[in-house]
């Protein structure tokens, strides 16, 4: 692959506080963010001198070659520092509007990414035990990691790939629409009920469906396109492209979660590679992913552009079966034969019977605790209490949150250990620039000045500032800067790449 594969996610959480006289989530997210700060250890969890550098954040560059036309929307950099985490673990963690948001750093890979989105829940779970104790007594502070409040208010789960900029954004849309509109039947991670306007539903699979109205755009908050078309790279933009996937569901389930992005990352490499084109291109996709939520069998058929009829389930078998075909032996790493073999595995069952995959797939793992609760107390799907079961699900409590519970008494499959997902709140990945990110907030808090995705400014010795660009995502890793890391001042550190870099 000409350009190594970097994914990133970033997932806004619901948030409320029970007992409150009134809710404000603006208030309540700031609540929750701050308190990380105050999270005592031998090294803070984020390095609250530094602050983030939005200089070259665009957020309306269009990909398809201007500049929107609109009203900006609320700017973060327009928000207060105080709300706004640069952690140590090489992610972001601020307040989006109404919601507290963890960014993940870059990862090279499926598990990597897995594991850092797993951290950031943590994170989030930790932070609210300490908001909460500045609350008063009755008070408590529920956070989900879910899509939608049932007042009409959808958020976000987005996730973020590199690219090539040689790939021309009309072929990514060809290629990637399809694949998005079908990968539900893997990612949802199920819903009741109907919203947004949308036809009536009992049960559905995917959380975002109902929410999006066009095929293509810029906007993340209203009129929501299947192929999001920001075109802020956060990287070299002659070089790279980062696509920014908006479509997709909070994930709770940890195989849900890597195939989300494994499975993503492959479609991603093969529409580089040139294999994939039109050739599945749907007639009407935004009809598709509504009615595909809707088909729990997984086998309905929809109609592609050249008038032949497929299930979701085909479609993605279209895809692996190119996977297998084209990636290289260098490309299939260790993860991504294992994706692939995942891949396989989850649609052969769905074939069958999507209900054999309940302790693997979100949706099919909340159905069956749904369907347990109706048969046990008779209620009807429209019955209050189903919904109150659907957010329980996503509540990150250790002690309330359902699925939290089910993998506890190993009743869903895992794939990571809870000493793994502890040290990713603490240390970034060793193999991207993130490395670096992290490293140096840890090493030398007190000498930088602000930091962002592709850049960090340290504090000269004589009152100036020194500009480090990392417009290469794949670099800046424990490979490649360890050793200065390890050995060298702050001041050191800055001369030798600055030295480097005019060389």
């Amino acid at each position: 692959m000409e350009i190594p594969i970097i994914i990133g996610t970033e997932t806004e959480y619901g948030i409320s506080v029970k007992n409150a006289r009134e809710q404000d989530p603006v208030a309540a997210s700031t609540l929750v963010v701050n308190a990380y700060k105050s999270c005592k250890g031998d090294v803070p969890n984020a390095v609250t001198s530094v602050t983030w550098d939005y200089d070259q954040e665009s957020p309306l560059m269009d990909a398809r070659g201007f500049l929107a036309e609109t009203e900006p929307p609320i700017s973060e950099a327009d928000t207060s520092n105080v709300v706004n985490d640069i952690l140590i673990n090489g992610g972001r963690y601020y307040v989006d509007h109404a919601h507290p948001e963890y960014c993940t750093p870059e990862c090279a890979n499926a598990r990597d990414l897995l594991l850092y989105e797993k951290a950031g829940e943590l994170i989030l779970e930790v932070s609210r035990v300490a908001a909460e104790r500045l609350l008063l007594d009755n008070q408590e502070v529920i956070i989900y990691k879910n899509n939608t409040d049932y007042k009409g208010h959808s958020y976000g789960a987005h996730e973020n790939y590199l690219m090539s900029r040689k790939v021309a954004f009309d072929t990514i849309v060809d290629g990637l629409i399809p694949f998005l509109v079908t990968r539900i039947v893997i990612t949802g991670s199920g819903k009741v009920g109907a919203e947004n306007g949308s036809n009536a539903a009992d049960y559905q699979i995917s959380q975002r469906a109902d929410f999006f109205e066009k095929e293509v755009g810029l906007s993340t908050m209203v009129n929501r396109p299947l192929i999001n078309t920001r075109d802020e790279p956060h990287a070299d933009d002659k070089l790279y492209r980062r696509l920014h996937v908006i479509v997709g569901d909070s994930n709770m389930s940890e195989f849900s979660i890597y195939l989300k992005v494994g499975i993503t990352s492959i479609a991603l490499q093969l529409i580089e590679k040139g294999v994939v084109g039109k050739q599945f291109s749907l007639k009407e996709p935004v009809s598709a992913i509504k009615s595909i939520s809707r088909d729990l069998s997984c086998k309905n058929q929809i109609e592609l552009a050249d008038g032949q009829q497929q299930s979701p389930i085909e479609v993605q078998r279209a895809y692996l079966e190119l996977a297998k075909q084209h990636l290289t032996p260098e490309e299939r790493t260790p993860v991504v034969e294992d994706v692939l073999e995942k891949w396989q595995f989850v649609l052969d069952n769905l074939e069958i019977d999507p209900g054999r995959l309940n302790r693997h797939l979100d949706w099919i793992i909340k159905k069956k605790l749904l369907d347990a609760y109706r048969q046990r107390h008779g209620y009807q799907w429209d019955d209050a209490h189903l919904q109150m079961i659907d957010l329980q699900y996503h509540d990150i409590r250790p002690d309330k949150g359902l699925y939290i519970r089910l993998l506890k008494n190993g009743h869903v499959k895992r794939l990571l250990s809870r000493e793994e997902i502890v040290h990713a709140m603490h240390y970034p990945p060793v193999d991207t620039r993130a490395y670096f990110r992290g490293t140096c907030l840890r090493r030398f808090p007190k000498h930088i000045y602000s930091a962002s995705w592709n850049s960090m400014i340290f504090k000269g010795k004589s009152g100036g500032l020194d500009k480090i660009m990392m417009d290469r995502p794949h670099f800046g890793t424990q490979k490649i800067v360890g050793e200065l890391l390890n050995n060298c001042t702050a001041e050191e550190l800055v001369k030798e790449i600055q030295g480097n870099a005019s060389g």
